[in-house]
């Protein structure tokens, strides 16, 4: 009776392992790391997503706030969490294309320690001036630049503001300089008090002073005419050939996550996306809404490693 209660025994367990992974995915909570604060705007559209995805997929989703090291420490976090499909991280231009460049040493490859879900979102950069600048377009902006003079110089909050510069010198072969700032607030205080000219900033950071009349702007950094900041014309369409500059979020999963996974995350994420109360949602985020294959955004990526290390690399760019 114990050898055959033993044999049962056995027999009720091994029968229980295929039951519980035949389970459906997702059967329990999701973690997205977001490797940046509470409150920033990665983070705050990661939310938003997670919330229309936790209804589609029938699981709770939640958000991990990873901060540090310019959003290094979060992404390394999420490169070695299992990939069982249960951690994903919302990656950004800076995590998974620039800081490979600009830091010495990363405890995580970019490209090899993840696998592409989604591209999410975009936002250019706007250039803008003072509402009382005689500043008009870009080509004002270069043309004054050529003469030498301080009053094209151009404030800069942000490690991508200061690419958009390094971009906009390489394309336009114009000697521009450049103030660093901390943060957009001390950068906006002084466009505008008239000590800096030019600013280089996010549309959810210009927004507030756009909409007040405050500061215009002279042009959007993306490839194509932005709703972000409706009725302006990209920095290429002012004569600037090949010129585009993207901020974006994407989803990632750790390297060896399966691909049954990460086709239903890309197609969840690709249906919250088709959704026009979703779209204008981000738009008001500071969004432009992306969506595409796991292929998308691995080319996508690809094709920005290829332009940002070199100019990275020219300029001298290093953070620590």
């Amino acid at each position: 009776m114990k050898l055959l209660s033993a044999i049962l025994g056995l027999t009720c367990a091994l029968l229980t392992v295929p039951s519980a992974q035949a389970q459906p995915y997702p059967h329990k909570p999701v973690r997205i790391i977001v490797a940046y604060a509470a409150g920033q705007g990665t983070d705050i559209a990661t939310r938003y997503l997670a919330e229309q995805l936790s209804k589609d997929l029938g699981q709770p989703i939640v958000i991990d706030n990873r901060p540090g090291a310019g959003g290094n420490l979060g992404t390394d976090l999420a490169a070695q969490a299992e990939a069982d499909g249960y951690t994903l991280t919302m990656g950004t231009n800076a995590t998974h294309v620039l800081n490979q460049y600009l830091y010495a040493q990363l405890a995580f490859d970019p490209e090899k320690s993840f696998e592409p879900i989604a591209l999410v979102g975009t936002f250019p950069m706007v250039l803008a001036v003072n509402a009382g600048s005689t500043l008009k377009s870009v080509n004002d902006l270069l043309a004054l630049a050529r003469k030498g003079g301080r009053e094209a110089d151009i404030g800069l909050p942000s490690t991508t503001a200061r690419l958009v510069v390094e971009l906009l010198k390489d394309r336009s072969g114009v000697a521009l300089f450049s103030v660093p700032y901390k943060g957009s607030g001390n950068a906006m205080t002084d466009v505008l008090g008239g000590q800096v000219p030019v600013i280089v900033d996010t549309p959810t950071a210009l927004r507030a002073q756009l909409a007040a009349g405050k500061v215009r702007a002279l042009a959007v950094t993306s490839g194509k005419p932005s709703g972000l900041v409706p009725g302006v014309k990209t920095v290429a369409e002012q004569g600037v050939a090949g010129f585009e500059v993207v901020a974006w979020n994407a989803l990632y999963a750790p390297r060896g996550t399966p691909a049954a996974v990460i086709a239903l995350w890309n197609a969840a994420i690709n249906k919250a996306l088709t959704r026009p109360e979703t779209r204008q949602r981000l738009l008001e985020l500071g969004f432009d809404p992306a969506g595409g294959t796991p292929a998308n955004l691995a080319d996508f990526a690809k094709a920005e490693r290829a332009k940002w290390q070199p100019l990275i690399k020219t300029a001298g760019i290093k953070l620590d």
